[in-house]
């Protein structure tokens, strides 16, 4: 398993090796001992999801009340997304930094994004899935959205694309207006839920 940590810190990529053969090929795109080598601490998992696209969805950008905040790790097993990660952590030197990787069911990478950061992705293909370890459960008082088109943000989203939203996402707030209104997660607060989840593990 190759990981790469991502330009916004407490982000990684994992990318597995996939072994075809006659039959089809076998992949594990989650291994608990290099997640855990990585990011300091274990993976909780308290819900799955899955998610079906069609090309030209955008899907965030979404973040939750931290604490407890949720983290994601995601993959594609059908079709292909652009995977963007936004630091959203008010005082974190990389606030308003974002990356971006292609996930696929080619190479089968995966992306682990810590409590506090902001994750949005474009369907690149028709009934593109992604699939979602989530480290608490849904709770919708502590879900919110920003914008994917906040000019401020500049995302890498293709020009000529006809795009497919929520209205929910469509009409979400820009990171400043988020900021202004004190939706967002701080960079101190995540930081302590970090080195809390690594001291359970010591």
């Amino acid at each position: 398993m190759d990981v790469r940590e991502l330009a916004v810190p407490n982000a990684f990529e994992f990318t597995p090796p996939v072994f075809p053969d006659q039959r089809g090929l076998f992949v594990a795109p989650f291994q608990e001992a290099a997640f855990t080598k990585a990011v300091g601490h274990p993976l909780t998992v308290a819900q799955t999801n899955h998610s079906v696209s069609r090309r030209g969805t955008i899907r965030g950008i979404h973040f939750a009340d931290t604490p407890p905040g949720q983290a994601k790790y995601v993959y594609c097993p059908r079709g292909a997304l652009l995977d963007v990660i936004v630091d959203l952590r008010v005082g974190s030197p990389t606030f308003g930094t974002w990356d971006a990787v292609r996930l696929d069911s080619a190479d089968y990478r995966a992306v682990y994004l810590a409590e506090g950061l902001g994750h949005a992705f474009l369907a690149l293909e028709d009934d593109t899935v992604m699939g979602y370890l989530c480290s608490t459960p849904y709770n919708p008082p502590a879900e919110h959205g920003l914008t994917p088109f906040d000019p401020a943000l500049r995302l890498p989203w293709p020009d000529g694309e006809e795009f497919v939203l929520s209205d929910k996402d469509r009409s979400a707030p820009t990171l400043a207006e988020a900021e202004a209104a004190g939706l967002l997660p701080r960079y101190d607060d995540c930081l302590a839920r970090y080195e809390q989840l690594r001291a359970a593990t010591r």
